[in-house]
């Protein structure tokens, strides 16, 4: 790009509200990147956790089934699976007239969804910021090209007429205003919507593995294989 009309002549020749368009647009950029690196590598590792959870089930005991979750605080699987365990170990030391109107079937589901929640809840943070600056982008992008149209009017008012010289600054600001701001929303959008479809892939383990816990610490056995292949999620408590 000619250095004339390249960024740097954008910033230097601007007023300060094409210096502050360019800022924002700067600012929204570098956090929806933030945000798509950390969740990425959030649902990666959300991924890998999910393929120890067969060998949970191939565990001596539970202690041991815990273990082959792995020992990450952040681990959504390990968690749910605590978050039963307790459920089950506080229904039944429980005393008759706390929990007389719930059986166990229904508090361990409550529990489970509940961490389930949490967890989804988690892997869905930051997702907002990606949908704002997806939605908004453009339109600051499109102010900051109706600003230069504005500057190259006046240009065309003060000289009297159209020339090259007069209108090819402003004009070539504009065209960098509206460029710069698809820059900023396209990789948001797209960012959104892989994670969104990356993060229900996980939702969707989590709600069968809590399905299957739900039947071990009821029943003391896992479910089968082939009932567990089509699993529908926990309902709400």
């Amino acid at each position: 790009m000619n250095q004339a009309f390249g960024l740097s002549q954008l910033w230097s020749q601007g007023d300060w509200v094409t210096r502050f368009v360019a800022l924002l647009l700067l600012v929204m950029s570098l956090a929806s990147w933030m945000v798509i690196i950390t969740k990425a590598l959030a649902v990666r590792r959300a991924s890998a956790q999910a393929k120890a959870v067969e060998s949970f089930w191939h565990g001596s005991d539970l202690a041991d089934g815990l273990s082959k979750l792995g020992a990450e605080a952040d681990n959504p699987f390990r968690q749910l699976a605590i978050e039963g365990r307790e459920a089950a170990a506080h229904h039944r030391a429980a005393k008759p007239q706390l929990h007389d109107t719930m059986d166990i079937s229904d508090w361990i589901t409550r529990c489970l969804r509940n961490s389930i929640d949490e967890s989804t809840a988690k892997l869905q943070s930051g997702l907002a910021v990606l949908a704002s600056v997806g939605s908004t982008s453009p339109f600051v992008g499109l102010f900051g090209t109706v600003w230069g149209i504005y500057h190259a009017l006046l240009a065309i008012g003060m000289a009297g007429q159209a020339s090259i010289d007069k209108v090819a600054g402003p004009i070539g600001e504009a065209l960098i205003m509206t460029a710069l701001g698809l820059a900023v929303a396209i990789p948001a959008v797209l960012g959104y919507n892989a994670l969104v479809r990356a993060n229900k892939g996980v939702t969707q383990k989590l709600n069968r593995f809590a399905h299957d816990l739900h039947a071990y610490y009821v029943t003391g056995a896992r479910v089968g294989t082939n009932a567990a292949a089509n699993v529908t999620p926990l309902k709400k408590a």
